[in-house]
């Protein structure tokens, strides 16, 4: 049974709540899911498992477990620097006379006011308001945008779209492919790379420049709470190599190593993974992302009725929607490695499941497990006491749930704060 206890009556797709655990299936590589242009050089660096992800074989751990596994990679991350294949990260070109008009119609912040070569971190959502993407959106040019993907196929429904409305513009997917820099040393390693600019690069600001006669689009992003950097190879079919050697060879002075994605990194940043925290069937505000709903809006976008009508239910005092993403800090052994189920909570230690942890992590800093998870309403108030049905590996007693307690995200202070950190310390989130 798919936990019936856990209330998902709100949804047309139940999350997938069996608690199956680790599974000794190897994965089976095939030309029906792409190799990036870095596959290969990730494999040299050491990576020894992976995942598909925007249907491209995505590395997800380069330390093995007997010689300290994830752990070893987040000391990399911040204390030095790190370099991440995150080709998966697909680039959507929408170009055209009409490109802006477009880009506003299918996001929700207001397009107009993104300069050329500044970035955002938008969503994109569809006509019930569900989130169906929450891409780094590029301007390159007054009449070029591009949509860095996450994990799902927006290509198709941005080219669907323009079916229906004709803008003036191409939607396509181009041989651009990035790789995260990330750690305190990043901004040293990337002025060895491109000069004293990137000194002066502001938080998503953008720059075009060349490594080893290969043009890039560098920007100051990325999927941690540390300060870090995209550096977007044009051509990367052609010039991966030339790229990602150079990036290594200069990385030496500064410690640089190869690592996965941290996302023990991002969860303490309170940063959200797409199909993970969030899917198309969830509503911002469900998620702290209610900022990316801007009252001041006057265009049309798709989703744009729905999400503020639940909007301005939720400032008269009514939840059109049943469950919320709160941050936890909770027992247990310490979590050092990826969860493979969505692990339930109850509300007492003996009481039925009601909702599910979505990410979790151990955090060193905190010296405390820490998650992001789904709860009722109800139960979802800073203090609350919840329990976590952890598998046997990581409970203190096997067979019984560990405490845990609602606590505010982000987990503790970004080095780089998202735009969600800058406004509540402006006090704003709320009213944006």
């Amino acid at each position: 049974m798919n936990a019936p206890s856990v209330d998902q009556s709100g949804r047309n797709v139940p999350i997938n709540l069996r608690q199956s655990g680790r599974t000794p299936v190897e994965m089976l590589i095939d030309t029906r899911v792409r190799k990036s242009p870095y596959w290969h050089l990730a494999h040299e660096a050491g990576c020894w498992r992976a995942q598909v992800y925007n249907r491209m074989y995505h590395p997800r751990g380069y330390v093995r477990p007997e010689d300290g596994g994830m752990m070893v990679e987040y000391d990399a991350l911040v204390n030095h620097v790190t370099m991440w294949n995150v080709a998966v990260e697909r680039q959507i070109q929408v170009k055209g006379p009409d490109a802006e008009a477009f880009t506003n119609y299918v996001i929700t912040r207001d397009a107009a006011k993104i300069p050329p070569m500044r970035a955002r971190y938008v969503i994109l959502c569809n006509q019930a308001g569900g989130i169906l993407n929450d891409p780094v959106l590029l301007r390159i040019a007054e009449d070029e945008f591009w949509f860095s993907l996450s994990d799902s196929d927006l290509m198709l429904w941005l080219q669907g779209v323009n079916v229906a409305k004709g803008f003036d513009v191409t939607i396509r997917e181009i041989d651009v492919c990035p790789v995260q820099i990330q750690g305190p040393k990043s901004e040293a390693l990337m002025t060895d790379l491109f000069g004293s600019e990137i000194g002066e690069l502001p938080s998503y600001g953008l720059l075009a420049s060349s490594i080893g006669g290969c043009d890039v689009i560098v920007s100051q992003t990325g999927f941690t709470g540390e300060k870090g950097y995209e550096i977007y190879l044009y051509d990367a079919t052609l010039n991966a190599e030339t790229m990602w050697n150079a990036v290594l060879e200069a990385g030496k002075a500064h410690q640089l190593m190869v690592i996965a994605p941290a996302h023990h990194r991002r969860i303490a940043a309170g940063i959200l993974s797409w199909g993970q925290d969030m899917d198309f069937e969830t509503l911002p505000f469900q998620v702290n992302l209610g900022y990316q709903v801007p009252k001041t809006k006057e265009a049309d976008y798709i989703g744009k009725a729905v999400l503020e009508e639940t909007r301005a239910r939720l400032e008269a005092g009514t939840h059109p929607y049943s469950h919320t993403l709160v941050g936890m800090k909770l027992g247990g052994q310490q979590i050092t490695d990826y969860a493979p189920d969505f692990w339930l909570i109850s509300t007492s230690e003996g009481g039925d499941p009601v909702g599910y942890v979505t990410s979790p992590w151990y955090s060193p800093e905190l010296e405390t497990n820490i998650a992001m998870g789904h709860v009722p309403v109800w139960a979802s108030a800073r203090g609350t006491e919840l329990w976590i049905h952890l598998p046997q590996e990581y409970a203190d007693t096997p067979g019984k749930p560990v405490q845990a307690e609602v606590v505010e995200m982000p987990f503790r202070p970004s080095v780089n704060p998202n735009q969600r950190e800058i406004l509540k310390e402006k006090g704003l989130e709320a009213a944006v």
